[in-house]
């Protein structure tokens, strides 16, 4: 179809750009990119990116830096919660292994990449990646934010077969919860992270310290490190505005594609990425539409445990251990992946704690005196 000589600039190569760009090009259809330069503030650092299910990541499974058949839970007392994924996997990718092989396939295709900070609106018709101030008008907001380190240990000390998704032997924030995460290569390296869900954030010298604890705490012992990553993502059931320049559509982590609950996103942007390109390929890049990231009951779910979290009605490792103990574990990782039907999710809540849920329910219902 000859959608004239129009040309969709995608602004940013981060998780949500790049996964775009790679299906653009094997669309056929012409665009151009705009990304910051490598040194500029506004990019993101280099960090891993995690999904799961039975099958891979969208077009990228050639960059899987890693996957596992098992994951396990920490419960805050040692107790230990393994569960095997069958045909599942949980996968792990490299952003600066994928941004390579995007550039790369750019370049081979001859589509244009513009280094450069754009400041302001972009050219039209564009789909715009740039983050923008996060909505405080939710219920809830908290910041998942993290250090890792990639480590190479004296003496084999891992499971490279497991993937720890949290180790809850950590000291724990009033209105959050903190753990450790795991994601070994072999018995002797791994990448791990101390992680928050919480109302603020820490000093670097509080970062370091809390990872240290929890690399001693949980046997790692004496270690090189190798590399470290570290984030900040927002945990909210606020709506993100549309884009307010007509021709510009804003998406990813800036129009709500984070999952409130566990500030995951790399699949839900290769659902959305497989529907925007299709639009561009029947119609053209104008008019474009997000579909939506997540379903309505979902969100629902998640603004309830936020906020019983924060309330303190609900204590974050007891809830998250006893989820994946409580139920089968392709249900949970699906409810986490926004993949369960109404009936999985039913049964999911019927194992959820039960008092603390219906309180938060009835505080947004029952007017305070």
């Amino acid at each position: 179809m000859d959608h004239g000589e129009a040309r969709l600039t995608v602004v940013g190569l981060g998780a949500a750009g790049a996964s775009l760009a790679w299906r653009m090009v094997d669309a056929g259809v012409p665009f151009e990119v705009v990304e910051a330069p490598a040194a500029a503030d506004v990019r993101s650092p280099d960090r891993t990116w995690s999904t799961w299910g039975p099958a891979g990541p969208g077009p990228f499974g050639a960059l899987v830096a890693a996957s596992w058949p098992r994951i396990r839970l920490v419960a805050p007392d040692g107790a230990v919660v393994t569960a095997d994924l069958g045909s599942w996997r949980y996968r792990s990718l490299h952003s600066a292994d994928l941004d390579r092989a995007v550039r790369a396939k750019l370049a081979a295709a001859g589509v244009a990449v513009h280094e450069r900070v754009l400041e302001g609106r972009p050219p039209s018709p564009a789909v715009d990646t740039r983050p923008v101030p996060v909505p405080t008008d939710g219920r809830t907001l908290l910041w998942q934010h993290f250090l890792g380190y990639r480590v190479r240990a004296e003496r084999p000390v891992f499971d490279p077969a497991t993937a720890t998704l949290m180790d809850f032997r950590t000291p724990q924030p009033a209105g959050g919860v903190a753990f450790g995460y795991v994601l070994p290569t072999s018995p002797t390296e791994a990448l791990v992270e101390y992680t928050e869900f919480s109302a603020h954030l820490l000093t670097d010298a509080q970062y370091r310290e809390r990872l240290g604890e929890f690399l001693q705490r949980s046997g790692t012992g004496p270690h090189e490190v190798l590399s470290e990553e570290r984030g900040v993502i927002p945990m909210t059931d606020a709506g993100f505005p549309a884009s307010p320049e007509p021709g510009v559509l804003r998406w990813g982590a800036n129009a709500g594609s984070i999952r409130p609950s566990t500030g995951y996103s790399f699949t839900t942007l290769q659902r959305q990425a497989d529907a925007l390109v299709a639009q561009v390929a029947r119609h053209g890049p104008r008019g474009l539409t997000l579909p939506p990231p997540h379903r309505g009951r979902h969100l629902l779910m998640d603004s309830l445990v936020l906020e019983a979290l924060t309330s303190g009605r609900i204590d974050g490792a007891s809830f998250f251990v006893d989820l994946f103990r409580r139920n089968p574990v392709h249900r949970v990782l699906g409810f986490l992946d926004g993949t369960t039907t109404p009936a999985e999710d039913l049964a999911l809540m019927a194992t959820s704690p039960r008092a603390a849920m219906l309180s938060t329910v009835l505080s947004r219902v029952v007017p305070r005196r």
